[in-house]
């Protein structure tokens, strides 16, 4: 559980708070319209979705891909065998093995280069989940304890106290019973604003993961396309078809 996981239950009490308001009407030319129109997800459904997304499986996914390199490794490991034997056969049987080694391992455009970029991939994906889950951490904590907050659950209508306790929403002054607020003039219109003003701030760092997902996708895809075949060079001995003698040697 890290830090993100654990501001969930508060994080996500305020922002269904903020969807409900944001629904309610959002000020004209606030900032956060941008950021509505590009995600297209109020603050609380697009922070709920992002709670389940970790890290570890796909550090887990770039390991087990790595761990397939030794199989490729053994059957270049068999082909590089030379056996004691000439004659067109043996020449064409030469070449097609130079050529399935080149295939799998030789250069990043080879089998075992695009296993090693997909395993890259999957690394830079997992630094990216972890990178931008501590970002949200950080941003869900600083509006948790936000004047904005505060006006927000007003704005709601529900039970408030001092603050937070504990991660929690207190119901009161001692954390027991209730203590309501009467909304005062203008209050439903200060509680949309508050609700603006943290819908940004949550929906401006997913907007900012999002960019940095893309940018990785358009770094990492030349390496991940799918390897062509590469066939052996024109001008071979014709294969073992042609005229000639085998040899085999034991």
């Amino acid at each position: 559980m890290d830090r993100l996981d654990r501001l969930a239950e508060p994080g996500l009490d305020l922002l269904g708070r903020v969807d409900t308001l944001l629904g309610a009407g959002v000020p004209e030319g606030h900032p956060v319209w941008p950021l509505l129109r590009r995600m297209r997800a109020l603050p609380g459904d697009a922070v709920r979705t992002f709670l389940d997304v970790h890290p570890a499986p796909l550090a887990g996914a770039g390991h087990g891909v790595r761990q397939l390199v030794r199989g490729y490794d053994e059957v270049c490991a068999a082909l590089a065998d030379q056996h004691a034997w000439s004659g067109p056969a043996a020449t064409a049987y030469g070449e097609v093995r130079a050529t399935l080694q080149r295939h799998l391992d030789e250069g990043p455009d080879s089998l075992v280069g695009r296993l090693e970029s997909t395993a890259g991939y999957a690394d830079a994906l997992a630094d990216w989940v972890d990178r931008t889950r501590l970002s949200l951490a950080r941003t869900l904590a600083e509006v948790l304890g936000s004047a904005e907050a505060v006006t927000v659950v007003v704005a709601t209508g529900e039970r408030a106290g001092q603050g937070t306790r504990d991660g929690r929403w207190a119901t009161g002054p001692a954390g027991g019973g209730s203590a309501r607020f009467d909304q005062p003039a203008g209050g439903a219109q200060a509680g949309a604003l508050a609700a603006a003003e943290i819908a940004a701030r949550v929906l401006a760092v997913l907007s900012a993961a999002y960019d940095g997902a893309e940018t990785l996708l358009r770094q990492w895809a030349p390496s991940l396309a799918e390897t062509p075949w590469r066939p052996r060079p024109a001008g071979g001995s014709g294969g073992p078809g042609g005229s000639g003698t085998t040899r085999v040697r034991w």
